[in-house]
């Protein structure tokens, strides 16, 4: 299975499905940590309202599968990815909820043929030319660049491009309102994730309005 690939919109890459299509067009996945599932459907309703249909809810939470299937029922057309990814139970769980695609934050093989039994996307992390090989090995194209800024960030990334030319990488990790630009300013950048618009303190305090307006300022960043 040719896994997630194709954020990209070149020749390179011509399987291109509607959700990467839409990830692309985006430009940013929130990446949401909850300690309550419930908060998903109001969440999802400002991320849509607001010019960002889509959420990757990661399971740093034991509520993030329930927090998934909420927002599903809730937004059906909404692009959404489950994070933090780490086993095949959570791949099983990710599945079962409703994710469109999973996102790990390393390479693991096992997590990767977990994903291709069951016929659900993956973007494994990487942050080394070993890694990304691997992934190669595994006819994965479209990779998470994590940790982003602490493994060197867009210069380690632009140093990438040179042997992996092939390559479309999400940046995440250290991303934010002041150098998101930067990194989508590289050619081989298909899209970055970050926190920043969907602070967890906001959310746990109902403070609705300024994740609003949060979401609204990375739209405008990236537009």
């Amino acid at each position: 299975m040719p896994g997630l690939l194709l954020f990209l919109t070149d020749e390179r890459h011509t399987d291109m499905t509607l959700p990467t299509l839409r990830i692309a067009q985006l430009k940013i996945m929130p990446v949401i940590t909850l300690d309550r599932a419930e908060d998903s459907v109001p969440l999802g309703r400002l991320l849509a309202d607001n010019g960002l249909p889509a959420a990757e809810i990661t399971f740093r939470s034991a509520v993030a599968a329930d927090a998934i299937r909420r927002l599903r029922e809730a937004q059906p057309d909404m692009l959404i990815s489950a994070g933090t990814v780490l086993n095949r139970e959570q791949v099983q769980a990710a599945k079962q909820a409703g994710a469109d695609f999973v996102v790990s934050p390393g390479f693991n093989p096992n997590t990767v043929h977990a994903c291709q039994e069951l016929d659900m996307p993956i973007i494994p992390g990487v942050n080394n030319p070993s890694t990304i090989e691997a992934a190669l090995e595994m006819d994965l194209t479209t990779l998470k660049f994590f940790p982003a800024e602490a493994s060197g960030g867009v210069n380690m990334i632009r140093a990438l491009q040179g042997p992996f030319g092939q390559l479309g990488f999400m940046p995440t990790g250290g991303i934010h309102a002041g150098n998101i630009r930067e990194y989508l300013a590289l050619p081989g950048v298909i899209a970055c994730g970050g926190s920043w618009m969907v602070d967890k303190a906001l959310i746990n305090a109902g403070n609705w309005d300024e994740v609003a307006r949060l979401i609204r300022q990375a739209v405008a960043l990236v537009q």
